[in-house]
């Protein structure tokens, strides 16, 4: 019986793709400017880039439209 090694599970979850969680603190983290060059690096050796991108766009986009419905709750306010 063989143990899994560390580099083992690496390969698995390269295979497997980068989680929901994984490509949320990723894009957070790039969004404020705070990824790690250890983070960034497993990133961009991820299988696909799509996760990301499909999360970099609705990020964008949630975050437009949330400062979009603060300012107009602010001038209605006025």
């Amino acid at each position: 019986m063989s143990e899994s090694t560390g580099t083992d599970k690496q390969r698995n979850a390269k295979r497997r793709g980068p989680g929901v969680l994984k490509v949320m603190q990723s894009i957070l983290a790039g969004a404020f400017g705070v990824q790690s060059d250890k983070r960034r690096e497993e990133d961009f050796s991820s299988h696909s880039p799509w996760p990301y991108i499909i999360a970099g766009i609705l990020f964008t986009a949630s975050f437009v439209v949330g400062l979009i419905v603060i300012v107009k709750l602010v001038l209605a306010s006025q």
